[in-house]
Parts: structure tokens; sequence; C-alpha cells
């Protein structure tokens, strides 16, 4: 598919590509492992379970939330093209977004630049303002998270400083009660922080032309650009409406697996909003969150006082759920597209 090769947005260099999914994957398997091997024969058995009396209808409604949210993130972005002049088919639109979502389990952000690709393909639409909507779109989502993880630190300020102050706190003072290290502490943080400037002045020119800079330049030049072309969109309140029940639907779908076991049906929405935001960081570092989620999910859990065993296993069932809904749905959607007949999106 030449079509996903426009503007060299597919990585140039396969092998730096391959090993970087190498890394990040291993990532993930290593804190699957890291997660299990210190749990006792009884606390497997506990899981174990767990797993067999969850009550999946609940996961059942969770799936369903799932799509739903696919279903409207694939509304959001065709009214990104309404001004362009497309008007691609919501057909198209949405197996494009199941489809990224698909390669996104494989290969980071390879899910962009393939959405886009589709279509390119199947609707006419320029590679490049396909993209140019999807950087909107992710810094739009970007603000979300950041409202989402101030507000949660806000609300939930009483809970996570209450597990500071009784698990971590006490650990970190019983290894550093010696005075001194304190001000080693100190003058070692301006030490760092008086070499990074030197550094920068040093060696700015070197520093201005060095092509990492000009990337991270051209991202913020392209967020930026982004949030301007949200002035374009002609039904702004269907936008807004779109966005934010998208994150609603996110929201849902973890809360709705609490009811999943008796231990965590009690917990309250602050717990749910707490496992979305953290959780959400652990899908953005390992490949679909595979090993990271459910890690989060268990230690999330557990400034709830609810036990590792049943944390862990919520954090499996609600990555299963995601996980599994993302590859049926991703894989039937490629296959369905391999049918489709090329149209074209051009009003």
């Amino acid at each position: 598919m030449t079509d996903l090769q426009t503007d060299g947005m597919l990585p140039k260099n396969r092998v730096a590509t391959f090993i970087k999914f190498t890394l990040f994957l291993g990532l993930g398997l290593f804190i699957v492992w890291l997660s299990l091997r210190g749990l006792t024969p009884d606390e497997k058995s506990e899981i174990i379970h767990s797993f067999r009396t969850a009550n999946y209808n609940w996961v059942i409604l969770t799936i369903c939330m799932g799509i739903l949210s696919h279903v409207f993130r694939a509304a959001r972005w065709m009214l990104f093209f309404d001004p362009m002049g497309y008007h691609p088919s919501f057909r198209n639109t949405f197996f494009a977004v199941m489809v990224g979502y698909f390669a996104n389990m494989a290969f980071p952000r390879l899910g962009e630049v393939t959405r886009c690709g589709i279509l390119a393909r199947y609707e006419k639409i320029p590679f490049n303002k396909s993209f140019g909507t999807v950087i909107t779109e992710r810094t739009i989502d970007m603000l979300i998270f950041v409202l989402l993880f101030f507000l949660m630190v806000g609300s939930q300020a009483g809970t996570i400083g209450h597990y500071l102050n009784t698990n971590i706190y006490p650990r970190f003072s019983a290894k550093f009660q010696n005075p001194i290290f304190d001000k080693v502490f100190i003058l070692s943080a301006i030490a760092l922080a008086l070499a990074f400037l030197t550094v920068l002045y040093l060696f700015r020119k070197k520093i201005g032309n060095s092509k990492w800079f000009h990337k991270v330049i051209k991202l913020i030049l392209g967020f930026w650009e982004g949030l301007k072309s949200l002035s374009q969109i002609r039904r702004p309140g269907l936008f807004i409406f779109y966005s934010i029940a998208i994150w609603v639907l996110y929201f849902l779908m973890i809360y709705v697996c609490f009811f999943c076991f008796p231990e965590t049906s009690a917990l309250n929405p602050g717990a749910a909003l707490s496992s979305l935001v953290l959780g959400s960081v652990g899908i953005m570092v390992t490949p679909g969150g595979i090993g990271l989620y459910p890690a989060i999910i268990q230690e999330t859990m557990l400034l709830y006082g609810i036990t590792r065993t049943t944390g862990l296993a919520l954090g499996w069932i609600s990555w299963t759920a995601q996980t599994t809904m993302i590859l049926v749905l991703g894989g039937l959607s490629l296959i369905l597209l391999s049918f489709n007949k090329e149209t074209n999106g051009k009003a």
C-alpha cells in the first residue's frame, strides 16, 4: 500500500523501528514476569479463583461501551473533513479507526499512519490532510487527559496522600534518615541543574541545528496548527459532545469492570478515575499496555484497600476485554476493507 508511505510518515529505518518495538514489548513482558514472580501459591490460587468467579456480564457491557467509544471517535474524525470538502463514508472511517488501533498493537504510532492511508486509498483524501486531523485529535485527547489528571489529583489527594504516608514515605525515611542526606541531595540537584544549563549554553548552536531539536519544534508547531484547525469545524457543539462522550465511555469501561468482583463493586467513581488516568499511562508506554496496564491497575487498587490479587485479576480482565475487542474488530475491519471498492470522498 504505497499510500501509507506518503511524506515519509513511516519510519525510514525499519531495523530501528523493530528494535524499539522489541524493547517496549520486552518491557511489557518483563513487567508481566515481575508482577507474577512474587506471588505465593495461595495468591496465585486466589487470582485463578477470581477469574473463575468474576461476573463476565459486566465485561460484555464494557466491550459494548468500548465499541461505542470507537463509533464516536470515527464520527468525530469525520467532522474534520467536512470543511475540506471531503465526505468519507462512516463505514470506511470506522474501519480505518479500528485497523489503526489494530496496527498500534504491533507497532506504537503505526495506527495513525495506517488509518490515514486507508482513507487515502478508499476515499481519495490526501494523506497529509488526514494526518493533520489525527494530530489535532491527539492534541485534544492529550488536553482532556491532562485535565483528568489534575481532576484525579485534586479529588483523590486524600486517598493518594494517605497511601504515600503509610507505604512510601516511611520506606524512604528509613533508608535516608541520615541528616547529611538532605544536604547532599539538595547540593546534587543544584549541581545537576547548573551543569544542564551550562551544557545548553555552550552547545546551543549545535543543539539548535540538531535533527531531534527540529523534530521537537515541528511536533510543537504541529500541535499548535492542530488546535488552530478546530476553528474550521462547522459543528463545534457536536465535536465537543463526541470528545466528552469518548472519555466518559473510557471512564465507564473501567468503572463497570469494578462490578465483576464483590471486593471492588463498592468502590466509588474516584477509584475509576484514578484507574483511567494511571492505566492510560501504561497503554502509552507499552504496546497496547501489555503487562504494564494490569500492574498499574493492581497498584491503583492498593490505594483503595483492595488486595493485590483482586487488583491484578481486575487489571487483566479489563485489559483482556479491551485488547480482545481491538483484535477482533480490527482484524474484521481489515478483512472487510479488502472486499471494499475504492470510492471518492470528494464532494
